[in-house]
C-alpha cells in the first residue's frame, strides 16, 4: 500500500502507520526505533504540523499483515524516554507526503 492509498482511507493518519507505509515503499525495516525517532525529528524540522496521538498498543496491531511485529515495535517505543517516541496525527497532504519521501534514515 502506498501513502496515497493510506490517505484514501483517512486524510489524518497516525505516524506509526505512516512510518510503516513509507518503509514499505522504500523497502526499509520499519521496526528500527532509532530510525522512527529520526523520522519524527525530521517531520518537526520540516515544519509539518503533527500532534501527539494516544495510540493503544493492544488495539493497533490488526491493520497490517505484520500486526504482531507492529505491536512489538510499539512496545519498544513505549519504553524510550523521548517526546518523539510516541504516535502523532499527521495530515496526509500532497506536500506532506512529498516531504516524508525525502527522508533518509
Amino acid at each position: 500500500m502506498s501513502l496515497e492509498e493510506l490517505r484514501d482511507k483517512a486524510f489524518f493518519q497516525n505516524s506509526i502507520d505512516v512510518w510503516i507505509m513509507l518503509c514499505e515503499e522504500k523497502k526499509w525495516e520499519y521496526s528500527d526505533t532509532k530510525s522512527y525517532l529520526k523520522f519524527i525529528d525530521y517531520l518537526f524540522s520540516k515544519g509539518l504540523k503533527i500532534q501527539r496521538f494516544p495510540l493503544c498498543i493492544k488495539e493497533s496491531g490488526g491493520m497490517f499483515e505484520r500486526g504482531k511485529d507492529k505491536t512489538a515495535f510499539l512496545e519498544r517505543l513505549s519504553k524510550i524516554q523521548s517526546d518523539n517516541a510516541s504516535a502523532f496525527t499527521i495530515k496526509l497532504t500532497e506536500s506532506a507526503i512529498a516531504t516524508m519521501r525525502t527522508f533518509a534514515p
